[in-house]
């Protein structure tokens, strides 16, 4: 990816983060008392929302607006206190909590109620992570709590080593396009290496490894996932621990969102047919997911980046689709 389209995406995600949290305080500051977290990410957001075309602005509001009170509808207690001292707390998440797990980009907060929800914000894109395999990371310690394996490392160091004196003998200059068939070179044996590893590790552990391997990539704390495409908007419940859609009182939720069972099992780890950078790995309980390994820059660097998607999720997974219709000004 170029750093002009790596930028705009980023710019586009964060402007979407600080939509979704200004209709979240517009809807509901006269139902409650509010406080906005103005930290640095919050600051982040906000400038990129500034950069926006005003036809860009309006469609991420409007947007927003709809999810909103779709969330509203099915979270009472957004618009519910237990007086003037439950304040609702909005904050946008830095970055790095993602890296622990923590895919939610804006959490709302009421300490009195010791009650939370987040929300994790995607505009026309639904991969669950962008994870990095290097010499020197340890992917099963940092996704699934259990070390990785000397021979993991053995295996992988030395192509890892070779990327990174290619780039330092050429001054950062090389391109992957130049290093001939690097799919057969590289990225072959790099999944390869990965797949053995994660079913070694799923032996030792099966139960632990299968749903970490969800809680860390998918999400470890429960959240909606809204995702603003073209003309719709798209609400997922990622129920796991069952801490959404919690009553207030005895004012209900307008619609359920069930708890979704996390996996116990790994049943497969196989390229993908006819492919050579993607790994499926198939877990019970409905859930899938493809790991498509990738060189993140035109120029050879020594890591390389993983496109996480969910094939496949359980079917009580609850999803809701608002379609919008945008007028644009011609």
């Amino acid at each position: 990816m170029t750093t002009s389209k790596k930028s705009k995406q980023m710019i586009t995600g964060k402007s979407f983060e600080y939509a979704l949290l200004v209709q979240f305080e517009e809807k509901l500051k006269n139902k409650t008392n509010i406080k906005v977290i103005k930290n640095s990410a919050f600051k982040v957001a906000r400038d990129c929302f500034k950069q926006v075309s005003n036809a860009e602005r309006s469609e991420y509001l409007l947007s927003a607006s709809f999810a909103i009170n779709f969330l509203m509808d099915i979270e009472p207690r957004l618009s519910n206190d237990v007086g003037k001292n439950d304040i609702l707390q909005l904050e946008i998440l830095k970055d790095n909590e993602g890296k622990l797990g923590d895919v939610r980009d804006i959490l709302v907060i009421r300490a009195m109620q010791k009650w939370e929800i987040g929300v994790s914000a995607k505009n026309n894109h639904e991969a669950v992570k962008h994870s990095r395999l290097s010499s020197d990371i340890d992917f099963g310690e940092k996704w699934l709590g259990i070390n990785a394996s000397e021979k993991y490392f053995r295996t992988i160091i030395p192509i890892f080593q070779n990327l990174q004196r290619i780039r330092k003998e050429s001054n950062k200059k090389k391109k992957w396009s130049e290093l001939g068939d690097y799919h057969a070179s590289i990225y072959i044996p790099i999944l390869n290496a990965f797949s053995k590893e994660l079913k070694r590790l799923y032996r030792v552990n099966p139960t632990r490894v299968a749903s970490n391997l969800i809680a860390y990539l998918v999400g470890n704390k429960d959240f909606y996932k809204v995702v603003k495409s073209k003309n719709i908007v798209e609400i997922y419940a990622y129920n796991l621990n069952g801490t959404l859609n919690l009553p207030f009182k005895k004012i209900q939720p307008k619609y359920k969102t069930p708890k979704v069972a996390l996996p116990t099992k790994i049943l497969s780890v196989d390229f993908k047919k006819n492919n050579q950078t993607t790994i499926i790995v198939t877990l019970n309980n409905d859930w899938t997911l493809s790991f498509r390994i990738h060189n993140a820059s035109s120029k050879v660097e020594s890591s390389l980046k993983f496109d996480i998607n969910l094939l496949n999720s359980p079917k009580n997974l609850f999803k809701n689709t608002l379609n919008i219709v945008y007028k644009r000004k011609s």
